[in-house]
């Protein structure tokens, strides 16, 4: 009962940003560019599909702005799963495929979710790890052209870093399994 208070308070709470966000993080078609409404610094990445077996076939882009709200994260992706993912920065700029436990997977050359302050536990974007950000809702044909918002980063904290599409949705909590219970790692774009 307490994690659902938790995440319905949260859910609120994004709304809320949202909703006074407006529309600052409108996507840009270049790599790094100027908004013209705010002359803040807009960075689109490239985001490609990613398996055990290496990085395949761009499906989109995600871009970052920084707002007096936090970092506006804009998504355009397609060819993902319907339903909830989980969705984080992660520590390592990079999607390669990497070994773990003596078995391949999908982007573990990213490492782990972005946690330089040591955050004893995965949770939402405002308590959890610096690299937790709020679920990546697809729709029904594999789209997500959303915003989040990332209260506690700047674009400047994740210049290095990856963000990852996980197959599964985020419960913002370790139990019952680690890290949401996002699984294996379906989309990832290197910051650059």
């Amino acid at each position: 009962m307490q994690m659902q208070s938790k995440v319905s308070a949260f859910k609120i709470s994004m709304l809320s940003a949202l909703l006074s966000l407006g529309f600052v993080g409108c996507a840009a078609t270049q790599n790094t560019s100027a908004s013209k409404e705010s002359n803040t610094k807009i960075q689109t990445i490239p985001v490609n599909a990613v398996s055990a077996q290496g990085v395949h076939d761009q499906i989109g882009t995600i871009s970052f702005q920084d707002s007096d709200k936090g970092l506006v994260i804009t998504t355009d992706l397609t060819k993902l799963s319907p339903g909830y993912h989980g969705f984080h920065i992660h520590e390592k700029g990079s999607c390669e495929p990497a070994e773990k436990d003596g078995k391949m997977g999908a982007a573990l050359a990213a490492g782990g979710h972005y946690n330089p302050n040591q955050a004893p536990g995965h949770g939402t974007p405002n308590d959890g790890h610096l690299g937790d950000l709020p679920v990546l809702n697809v729709d029904a044909s594999g789209n997500a052209k959303t915003q989040v918002i990332a209260p506690r980063l700047t674009l400047a904290d994740i210049q290095g870093l990856s963000i990852m599409v996980h197959a599964g949705g985020d419960n913002y909590s370790d139990q019952p399994k680690p890290l949401g219970g996002g699984g294996d790692r379906v989309a990832c774009g290197v910051i650059r």
